[in-house]
C-alpha cells in the first residue's frame, strides 16, 4: 500500500529519505556487518554515531560551548521530575500553565517543593497564552518553567516570558527544531524526540553547565542526576541507541535542507494554508486565538461531535490518518511537523473543502 499522510501528534511521521537510508543500513551499518540495533554502545562505530549526532545538533541550534547536550531515556514526562530534583535548591519554582503537559510538570514539581502557578490559560480551555510580561516571580524561586508549544491545544509562546532574571526551563517537545532558537535565553531546553525529531524512546536535554548540580535533592536516583549523565556523555548506561541514530539522520536531513531558518519558512507556509482555510470555512473552526497559534499542531472542530467523528472516519479512509483530537479535548487536530510535506497539507485542505460541500 502507498504511504498515508500521517497527522499524528507523536509518534509522528519521519522524513521518507531518512527511513529509506535507515532501511538500507538495517542489516549492515556502513560495512560494520551489523545493525545499529545490535551494536555495543561502547564500540568505536557507535561512539562516532552519537558524537556526530551531538555535533550536528550543536550546529543546527548554534548551541554554545557552555551547554551540555544529553541524550536520555524516560521521555519528557520523566523530565518533569528531573527538573525539580536537579534544580530545586530553594525548594520553590514558578510554573506557567498553558496546557496538559505544563500542568503535569507543575503537579510533579509539587512532590519536591513549592510549585507556584505564575499564570494560566485554563479559564479558556488553554486556547491562548497568558500575558507573561510582569509575573509574580519572587527572589527565592529556583527557575521559571514553560511548555513552549502546547501539542494538545495548539498554542505557542511567540515571545518568551519575562523571568525577571530567573533561569528559564522550557519543554520544547512539539516545536523541537521547527525554527531557530536563541539557546542563551534558556537555562534548560528539553524535549521528547517522538514528535519532530525521531522515533520514541529518547529525550534530548540542552543544559547550561553551571545548572548541573553536584548535589541533587535527597533520594534522587543516580540515573536521574544530570551530573551522572553529563560526566559520562550520555553513556552511563546503554542509551536508546537506535533512536539516537535516527535522530542523527534527521539532523543531517535538516542541515542538508537549509537548517532551521529554511524549516521555519516551510512551516509558516504549511500552517498558513491550513489556517487560511479554517478562517474562511463555514463548517470548520480553529480553536486558538490567532496571535498564539502553533505552526506544529492545529486543532479544529465543526461544533458537532457526530460530524467530527464522521469527518475523522472519512478522512482516515481517504489516507489522512490520526486526525482525531486528544482524548481530553475531542474535535480534530492536524500535527504538521517538519516531515509533513506541503502536498500533505494541501491535500488535507482539499479534502476538508469537499467534506464541507457535502455536509453543509
Amino acid at each position: 500500500m502507498s504511504r498515508v499522510y500521517n497527522f499524528s501528534a507523536g509518534p509522528a511521521m519521519l522524513p521518507e529519505e531518512v527511513l529509506k537510508e535507515a532501511a538500507a543500513e538495517m542489516l549492515d551499518y556502513q560495512g560494520s556487518g551489523q545493525s545499529v540495533m545490535e551494536m555495543s554502545h561502547r564500540s568505536k562505530v557507535y561512539d562516532q554515531i552519537i558524537k556526530e549526532a551531538e555535533a550536528d545538533l550543536r550546529e543546527l541550534m548554534n548551541i554554545p560551548d557552555n551547554y551540555k547536550v544529553l541524550f536520555l531515556q524516560g521521555g519528557a514526562s520523566q523530565f518533569f521530575a528531573e527538573v525539580p530534583m536537579n534544580m530545586m535548591k530553594n525548594k520553590k519554582a514558578g510554573y506557567i500553565i498553558t496546557g496538559q503537559w505544563a500542568k503535569k510538570a507543575y503537579q510533579e514539581a509539587k512532590i519536591y517543593g513549592e510549585a507556584v502557578e505564575l499564570a494560566s490559560s485554563a479559564d479558556k480551555t488553554f486556547s491562548y497564552i497568558p500575558d507573561c510580561s510582569d509575573l509574580p516571580i519572587t527572589d527565592d524561586m529556583d527557575y521559571v518553567y514553560i511548555c513552549e508549544n502546547n501539542t494538545i491545544y495548539g498554542t505557542k509562546f511567540q515571545q518568551l516570558p519575562n523571568t525577571k532574571g530567573k533561569v528559564l526551563v522550557s519543554d520544547i517537545s512539539s516545536c523541537f527544531l521547527s525554527e531557530p532558537v536563541d539557546v542563551t535565553k534558556y537555562g534548560v531546553i528539553y524535549g521528547g524526540v517522538q514528535k519532530n525529531v525521531g522515533p520514541a524512546g529518547a529525550v534530548i536535554a540542552i543544559i547550561r553547565e553551571d545548572l548541573i548540580p553536584d548535589e541533587c535533592l535527597p533520594g534522587t536516583p543516580t540515573m536521574l542526576k544530570w551530573k551522572t549523565q553529563a560526566e559520562n556523555d550520555s553513556l552511563y548506561n546503554t542509551p536508546p541507541c537506535y533512536t539516537i541514530y535516527i535522530c542523527g539522520k534527521v539532523f543531517k536531513w535538516l542541515l542538508k535542507n537549509g537548517g532551521l531558518e529554511a524549516m521555519k519558512q516551510k512551516n509558516i507556509e504549511k500552517a498558513k494554508i491550513l489556517y487560511d482555510f479554517l478562517d474562511q470555512s463555514k463548517l470548520f473552526k480553529g480553536t486558538v486565538v490567532k496571535e498564539d497559534r502553533s505552526l506544529m499542531n492545529v486543532p479544529f472542530v465543526t461544533g458537532n461531535e457526530e460530524l467530527d467523528a464522521k469527518f475523522v472516519k472519512e478522512a482516515t479512509a481517504a489516507g489522512f490518518v490520526n486526525l482525531k483530537g486528544h482524548r481530553s479535548v475531542g474535535g480534530m487536530r492536524a500535527s504538521i511537523y517538519n516531515a509533513m510535506p506541503i502536498e500533505g497539507v494541501k491535500a488535507l485542505v482539499e479534502f476538508m473543502a469537499k467534506f464541507e460541500a457535502e455536509n453543509a
